[in-house]
């Protein structure tokens, strides 16, 4: 007969139920693949730093619940095979969760590596969310069911981009630069595609492809687009490549419009300056002077805590995203997440956003803005301390920049299925 006393036997049963609730409450890593150090630093610990800020927030504010997460960055030196050796450290340290986004071709790379180890690794498997590695082929022809893109892809961009351009009669001559690999070779294509089927009168006076990160000096490639006469200058650059370039057009006085992607990240602003005041445009999915100032509270936030601006919304809609699916499933299991973020819609900085079933490519608005100096009204937030920013030109919708895929997807079987 048990000696137990009643108050003991319900104070062990409510210290077990405790113990089990506790144990399904999960802390969800994501492994951060992207450059820390180099070239490209200052983009890559901006975007770990946001990662981080929206993962505090959704933790404090409980978005999936008692689960939480934690973001750590992995160095990949903007090299693909240096990814590959840090996805071998995070599935190594049991990571299941990975982001990155600067350069299609460590993103190209982590997919065909995801892949084969998901195949071989039942159970194991891991998800790619992807911020900005804008290679189409990433959602289209190499598409994979572990791959989550959360940025608009080269060609939707330039889809967006080329309509913004369309009805301005002053563009008549423009020169095309971009960056020497997969991604920058794409944007190039679709520049000229979509300009003869637009604006098949605008000339392409100059075309250039410039080695990825090496390029110290573009004096040289300003001065042959200021001897081709062109008004206006398309480019797919980003990070330093992207801050010499404008940095070197600012000092030869080049009297062009930058028609950019990317000149709203970290590092670019303050390269920009005065001089590229009203004629240096970008093309965000969200930026922070937008039309309601949403964001408004990370934004200080993160300004208060690194000094520093936080433009990657990818990071908000990729955290509310697997939010979204880990409360769903009542799981954190990267299968049953994976098949629940496929055709979710969730409401993103930018307003509401849907990850696109088919290819795994998340459909949402896009932001033409120019480079001018803040007013306190529709400009209030500066970048990167200049007394300049970004003004909205045109909110542009998602309907625009959608495009169809060529994505066959491979899915695995679903968990729980026989």
């Amino acid at each position: 007969m048990s000696t137990m006393s009643r108050p003991v036997k319900l104070a062990l049963a409510a210290a077990a139920l405790v113990s089990s609730h506790a144990a399904q409450a999960e802390n969800i890593r994501i492994a951060y693949i992207d450059p820390l150090s180099g070239a490209f630093a200052a983009t890559g610990v901006n975007v770990l730093k946001s990662w981080q800020m929206v993962a505090d927030i959704a933790n404090r504010e409980k978005w999936a619940g008692d689960n939480t997460f934690e973001v750590v960055g992995f160095d990949n030196k903007a090299s693909p095979q240096e990814t590959l050796v840090a996805l071998k450290s995070a599935i190594d340290q049991g990571f299941h969760y990975v982001a990155q986004g600067f350069g299609s071709g460590a993103g190209l790379a982590l997919i065909d590596a995801i892949n084969k180890h998901n195949e071989r690794n039942p159970g194991k498997e891991v998800v790619y969310l992807n911020t900005s590695a804008g290679d189409p082929d990433m959602t289209n022809s190499k598409c994979s069911f572990w791959h989550f893109r959360l940025d608009a892809h080269a060609e939707m961009r330039m889809e967006a981009l080329t309509s913004y351009m369309q009805p301005d009669k002053n563009i008549k001559k423009v020169y095309i630069i971009n960056p020497n690999y997969a991604f920058g070779q794409q944007v190039q294509r679709v520049a000229r595609e979509n300009l003869k089927r637009k604006r098949p009168d605008i000339q392409i006076v100059g075309d250039d492809l410039h080695p990825f990160g090496q390029v110290k000096d573009f004096t040289p490639y300003i001065a042959k687009i200021a001897a081709s006469g062109a008004d206006s200058v398309i480019t797919g650059d980003a990070g330093s490549d992207l801050a010499l370039l404008i940095k070197a057009a600012k000092e030869a006085n080049l009297n062009a419009n930058f028609y950019t992607y990317f000149a709203s990240s970290s590092g670019v602003p303050a390269s920009i300056g005065s001089a590229g005041a009203d004629r240096v445009k970008a093309l965000p999915y969200w930026h922070p002077n937008n039309e309601t100032f949403a964001g408004k509270e990370i934004v200080e936030a993160f300004k208060k805590k690194y000094n520093d601006d936080f433009f990657s919304s990818a990071t908000y809609a990729g955290i509310e995203l697997l939010s979204t699916a880990i409360k769903q499933t009542k799981s954190t299991n990267p299968v049953k997440v994976a098949y629940a973020m496929e055709g979710m819609k969730v409401k993103s900085l930018n307003g509401e956003v849907e990850m696109r079933k088919t290819d795994h490519q998340l459909q949402q608005p896009l932001y033409m803005v120019t480079w001018v100096k803040t007013n306190g009204k529709d400009v209030k937030f500066d970048a990167e301390n200049t007394g300049y920013g970004w003004r909205t030109d045109r909110k542009i919708d998602t309907y625009v920049a959608t495009l169809p895929t060529s994505c066959q997807m491979k899915r695995p079987p679903v968990p729980g299925d026989h």
